[in-house]
């Protein structure tokens, strides 16, 4: 029961609990007064009363003296008569002698005999309270004396009936005069209230306006006066002069000359002796409001702040995110533990893996188990030594191998310890290759300055060696002899033919620059070798394009290219075979294209990039030099053209009306790409080759 009771009370809205409240103070005080007051003027009416009734019961004593002396009956009658007629709360009034008879009274029935049967037990001057036909009635007694002698006795009986209603008239008019004091408070606690609970609930509505993302809210009153009314200032420019809803010590950089500088609350002591502020500061909950008003303006701006920062971060992550994602380089961010906390496109895409796929995991989530491992003791040696680390590495990735050349840097944060550990990894594959076809280069030149010195002094006594053969051979008749005398002058004409090969791939020979026709260059070369392929049934198919013209080159240093080409696919048929001699105007680039397709052994794979190294063949012992194609590229390379390998042969090089022979391998095919005009300057000094 007190439970529901204080729940009935506790969800009482504050309004009619402060009404409560107030009426129910009032009414306890009202009839606690009013109870007090009655009870007071009750007792004093009482005694009032009995005064009353002894005054005239004494004093109708004093006067019935001299007739009691005299006996005379009719002016005692008289006396008695006008007593009672006089007060109409008198009953009656009569009158005994020393022996207690009757000698009048004011009886119209008779004299009630029982009244002088009544023990007299009241004190001195106390009337005796009686219950009588007439009510209860106060019974006054008076002696008549004179001297020491009592003479008689006078008893004088007056209603209590009538100073019960006067103090019923009393209690009532006390009772009403409670309830109007009480209804008077009641409707003063309702105003109050009303006026306390009214501003309590604009409070409550700026509060909800402000949960809902409204603080444009002004729960306090608007001002009665302005700051720059009260202080005759007309300074615009002070920010108090436009804000009409706060009160100036609200608002920081006030141009008044007494405020001090800083914002609310540390200027206030300036202001509370600031005329403004005694015309316009308010009560508790005055001040609240406004209070809650600066807060909602100060929370305001520093939402705005706040998202205005947050735009700018977000539009520099944005910028930030689109430049990592762009640059090709790896880019992670990992922290102490380890855990990926970003991972730039780069890293994600070579990986085939999502950005949701790395972040959060580890590299044992991401590499193999042993780089994993690797990767681990390396990035904790950085944690605990704080040491950045450069490295280059090799990741082999759906069959190829990639370099690339990893940094590993610690990041600190602001108390300087380390958070984590940036990587940066660019592709360095082609530099690496750069690289070493730049130590290649630098090979290939010191061998060819070295061959061409050496080629230089040998082709001489090679010269005399051969000269005095043949002349030898003229001389001698002895078979056995001349056949040593051939042999050796075989082999000299070999050796002369590499010394011509390492001259001219060392660019030592002279050259004659001038207009070369393609298709008969190609046609004389075909012509020239053809009998001998046709000796080991090795047919040569030639497929000129007569939109090829001329080209500005050296003719012979380009026959020697065709010559080297035929004879290295001859090489690779050995006997019955194919060979497709092709020439072309490539229509989009205005750039020749000489094509040499064989049906030979072809070329693996792995010796593609191989082919134009010098000294490199796939020839037996004795077969070959290696030294061909390293001469047809440098002299293609001096016409501005390039030249290129590839096994099998593609369709468009072998055409698929020829017919193949039945034992024919996989094949091979040289492309050479020239371009169709070309100034004289450009073209290097030829050198001089034999196939």
């Amino acid at each position: 029961m007190i439970s529901d009771l204080t729940r009935f009370l506790h969800n009482l809205r504050f309004r009619t609990k402060i009404t409560l409240g107030m009426t129910c103070m009032l009414v306890f005080c009202g009839i606690g007064i009013g109870l007090t007051l009655s009870s007071m003027s009750s007792e004093a009416l009482l005694e009032e009363g009995k005064k009353r009734g002894k005054a005239m019961t004494t004093g109708l004593a004093f006067r019935l003296t001299e007739p009691l002396l005299a006996m005379d009956f009719l002016q005692m009658s008289n006396l008695l008569d006008n007593a009672q007629r006089q007060y109409d709360d008198i009953l009656y009034v009569f009158l005994t002698d020393a022996g207690a008879n009757v000698l009048s009274h004011t009886f119209a029935g008779g004299f009630p005999t029982d009244l002088l049967r009544i023990s007299d037990t009241r004190s001195e001057g106390r009337p005796l309270l009686l219950d009588t036909e007439q009510g209860r009635v106060y019974d006054f007694s008076a002696p008549i004396t004179l001297g020491n002698n009592t003479l008689g006795t006078v008893r004088l009986g007056l209603s209590r009936s009538a100073i019960d209603a006067q103090i019923k008239r009393q209690q009532m008019a006390s009772l009403v005069s409670t309830l109007a004091v009480v209804g008077v408070g009641v409707m003063l606690s309702l105003w109050f209230a009303r006026t306390i609970t009214h501003r309590l609930n604009r409070l409550r509505s700026s509060v909800e306006e402000i949960v809902t993302g409204n603080l444009d809210v002004h729960a306090g009153t608007t001002l009665a006066k302005y700051c720059w009314q009260i202080m005759n200032c007309h300074r615009q420019e002070c920010p108090a002069y436009g804000d009409k809803q706060r009160r100036c010590w609200y608002l920081a950089g006030t141009l008044c000359p007494n405020c001090q500088v800083g914002e609310y609350p540390f200027k206030m002591e300036s202001c509370r002796q600031c005329p403004v502020f005694r015309h316009n500061f308010g009560d508790e909950l005055q001040d609240l409001a406004e209070a809650f008003d600066a807060m909602a303006v100060t929370v305001k701006n520093h939402i705005e702040e706040l998202t205005e920062r947050e735009r700018t971060i977000a539009r520099q992550q944005g910028i930030l995110k689109t430049i990592v994602n762009v640059t090709p380089d790896f880019i992670t961010l990992q922290d102490r533990d380890l855990r990926y906390t970003f991972a730039g496109k780069s890293f994600c895409d070579y990986f085939g893996l999502t950005e949701a796929d790395v972040i959060g995991k580890n590299d044992f989530a991401i590499f193999s188990e042993t780089r994993a491992r690797s990767n681990t003791e390396e990035d904790r040696e950085i944690l605990a030594t704080g040491k950045p680390l450069a490295k280059e590495v090799s990741i082999k990735r759906a069959g190829e191998h990639h370099w690339f050349h990893v940094v590993k840097v610690p990041v600190h944060d602001q108390d300087g310890s380390i958070m984590g550990i940036l990587l940066t990894a660019r592709d360095i594959t082609m530099l690496k290759k750069f690289q070493e076809q730049l130590i290649q280069s630098q090979k290939l030149e010191d061998l060819g300055r070295l061959a061409g010195g050496v080629a230089h002094e040998i082709n001489t006594p090679l010269g005399i060696i051969l000269g005095y053969t043949q002349l030898l051979m003229d001389d001698i008749h002895d078979q056995e002899l001349l056949d040593g005398l051939k042999t050796i002058e075989k082999q000299t004409k070999v050796c002369r033919k590499i010394v011509a090969d390492l001259l001219g791939y060392s660019r030592q020979s002279q050259s004659v620059v001038g207009e070369v026709a393609i298709n008969e260059s190609l046609q004389e070369v075909i012509n020239l070798v053809e009998h001998a392929f046709f000796l080991n049934r090795i047919k040569v198919v030639f497929l000129p394009d007569t939109a090829v013209t001329t080209l500005h080159g050296d003719k012979e240093r380009l026959r020697q290219v065709w010559l080297n080409l035929l004879n290295n696919a001859a090489d690779a048929i050995g006997q019955d075979g194919l060979i497709i001699v092709r020439s072309r105007l490539l229509p989009d680039t205005q750039r020749l294209e000489v094509s040499v397709a064989d049906t030979g052994k072809g070329v693996a794979q792995h010796h593609l990039g191989k082919l134009f190294d010098p000294f490199f063949t796939t020839k037996q012992v004795g077969k070959g030099t290696g030294l061909g194609l390293s001469v047809s590229i440098g002299i293609i390379k001096d016409h501005g053209g390039t030249i290129t390998a590839l096994s099998p042969p593609p369709p468009p090089f072998f055409p698929d009306d020829l017919p193949k022979p039945k034992n024919g391998g996989p094949g091979t095919v040289f492309i050479v790409e020239l371009p169709q005009t070309r100034s004289t300057e450009t073209v290097s000094p030829p050198s001089i080759s034999t196939t």
